[in-house]
């Protein structure tokens, strides 16, 4: 019921799966009612200071960005928001001397690791929640995505790939941090072979290898040399991302959130749809007491990365 932050500083270092390049990032305690802030270093030595709210996000394909009016902006942000969504971390700040954020091994099983290593610590004020009231539908390009009303933080995904190696897969259940921490926090991401030299023509996945990702060869077949995590490790790892996505509600959800086909701009454009519909939602600090509306940083206009989107 109560505001968690980390109970002391971790550190992460390994490199963007898109630029290539060496990240180094911190994430630090914060005080309550901060939320996740990234703090962005630029050239002159300014602080971007980037809150990680749905405002602040430019609903890509394949990558999750936030941004500030200055142009500058922190990618690839999912599997680090959806540790620490999952995890219960409600305040932190996230320092990166890159505009992206380290892939590690593809999942988020390494800030699992390092938030627990650090601990979580509770704090003085209430947890707020953003709860579902009306079904919200976005539908686009044959995928759909849908919050609904539910006693929980539910998460429905399906996804359908033609292709061996994939084919149809669901998961479905309630989020906690046992359960994310079991069954979703290794699942890694994923892309197919033949997709490689366009990405890198565009300047994308230079980091990318078999060390951080799931490979699908031009066979339909995987081609990582110890195979896969979990039989179904690809939706999985959609519903990874999902949880990722969801947390720059700015609060916890209470809601299911059911997607078809989805993927992280499908994610983000439900998550906004929910939000600007106030009918939709209400806030509360518990499931039957409603509190003054969360304010979000105004909407800015975010500049998409140089190096692209993300891999699948």
């Amino acid at each position: 019921m109560f505001q968690q932050t980390i109970g002391s500083t971790v550190y992460f270092e390994g490199i963007g799966v898109h630029s290539g390049l060496p990240v180094q990032l911190s994430l630090l305690p914060a005080e309550v009612n901060t939320g996740i802030v990234f703090h962005l270093s630029d050239k002159q030595g300014y602080i971007h200071e980037i809150r990680a709210v749905s405002t602040n996000a430019a609903p890509m394909d394949l990558a999750t960005v936030v941004g500030d009016p200055r142009g500058a902006h922190v990618a690839t942000i999912e599997h680090l928001m959806a540790a620490l969504y999952a995890m219960g971390v409600d305040n932190a700040v996230v320092q990166l001397d890159a505009h992206e954020t380290p892939i590690m091994d593809g999942c988020a099983a390494a800030f699992i690791k390092g938030i627990r290593e650090a601990d979580i610590v509770g704090q003085s004020a209430k947890v707020r929640y953003v709860r579902v009231l009306k079904p919200v539908v976005v539908e686009m390009n044959g995928a759909r995505a849908e919050y609904l009303p539910h006693n929980g933080t539910r998460f429905e995904v399906e996804i359908d790939f033609a292709t061996p190696a994939i084919g149809r897969q669901v998961y479905r259940a309630d989020l906690t941090a046992e359960r994310f921490a079991r069954d979703l926090s290794r699942a890694r991401t994923f892309g197919f072979m033949k997709d490689v030299e366009r990405l890198w023509a565009a300047g994308s996945a230079l980091g990318s290898s078999l060390d951080n990702s799931v490979v699908i060869g031009d066979d339909g077949r995987v081609i990582n040399p110890d195979g896969l995590r979990y039989e179904d490790e690809f939706v999985r790892h959609k519903a990874l991302d999902a949880v990722g996505d969801q947390a720059l509600a700015g609060a916890r959800v209470l809601g299911c959130y059911r997607s078809y086909r989805g993927g992280h701009k499908l994610n983000g454009l439900a998550l906004q749809a929910l939000l600007a519909d106030r009918r939709a939602y209400e806030i509360v600090e518990a499931p039957s007491r409603r509190v003054d509306p969360i304010h979000h940083a105004p909407l800015v206009a975010v500049a998409a990365p140089a190096y692209g989107p993300q891999t699948l």
